[in-house]
């Protein structure tokens, strides 16, 4: 029972808050932006909507991993860009407008894209039957309500009330940052010896997943001539995950705890990786690197 209360009532409502701490560095004018940079934008939702999930599967199958981790790396490949993009991004001298708008624009298309994915990856690694049993309407209702409602309500609060939501946010952004850190605890907790018999597997592929796609995303961005900060910032929205919602899918829509273990141990790396990825950026010398 207390498990249970975990999963459908802290972990979305934990969620909930990240999100409206989201909600709360956004404004219209980042969806405005989208049409001053089209471009960048566009090799962005490339690089995250496709080249990610197709990358992971890749991966998955060079890796032989099946049942319900290949279903947890899935879920988190399928899911948007996480708030700690935008600190990275600052960190790392990236283009921070391009930071926000293209969160903004991946809150909304996963609304869409995260159900099919996950229906997919259902039924291939664990059978038609399962994916019958997630219907593809149910959950984007579901991810429409975890995501949208709260970010929808943080930028509500940022235009009606500025000067409060300007204050608050760097405490929203810390208390999320801590209430993130205790989904990922309990999910461990909860899954501690099914991680510790998988962990040798698991652990290096999040990590060649997480290191991957940053070189990809940078390299991809390079590639279409983005500018360097440009580059820099599609990195990290390439590779950073909103970990806490792959694992509120696994956990509360899936309703299988095992499947929240790549979340959790990819929600951890990553931030090594980001940061890692960031401080090097940061100091490489701009002569060296396209301006």
């Amino acid at each position: 029972m207390q498990g249970d209360l975990i999963s459908s009532v802290l972990l979305p409502l934990i969620l909930a808050f990240i999100m409206f701490s989201l909600g709360l560095g956004l404004t219209v004018d980042d969806f405005r932006r989208i049409f001053t940079q089209p471009r960048a934008l566009l090799v962005g939702v490339v690089c995250h909507f496709v080249i990610l999930p197709l990358a992971c599967f890749g991966l998955l199958s060079l890796w032989g991993l099946t049942g319900v981790f290949a279903v947890g790396f899935m879920v988190l490949a399928a899911c948007p860009t996480g708030s700690t993009s935008n600190l990275l991004t600052y960190l790392a001298r990236g283009d921070v407008a391009l930071a926000l708008s293209f969160t903004a624009v991946a809150s909304v298309a996963t609304i869409f894209t995260l159900p099919l994915i996950v229906t997919w990856a259902l039924g291939h690694y664990l059978g038609a039957a399962r994916a019958v049993n997630v219907p593809v309407g149910l959950m984007m209702g579901q991810v429409a309500l975890v995501l949208g409602v709260p970010v929808s309500l943080g930028m509500l609060a940022r235009h009606r009330w500025s000067a409060w939501a300007l204050r608050f946010e760097p405490r929203a952004t810390r208390i999320a940052t801590v209430l993130f850190v205790l989904i990922v605890v309990v999910a461990v907790a909860k899954n501690w010896a099914l991680l510790g018999d998988n962990f040798t597997s698991l652990a290096p592929f999040a990590v060649v997943l997480n290191v991957g796609m940053l070189c990809v995303g940078f390299g991809v961005a390079w590639l279409a001539r983005l500018s360097r900060s440009q580059s820099i910032t599609l990195g990290i929205e390439t590779a950073v995950q909103n970990a806490a919602l792959a694992l509120v899918i696994a956990s509360t829509v899936l309703k299988d705890d095992a499947m929240a273990i790549p979340g959790a141990l990819y929600g951890v790396l990553m931030y090594v990786g980001g940061m890692v990825f960031a401080l090097t950026m940061r100091r490489l010398n701009s002569n060296k690197i396209r301006p």
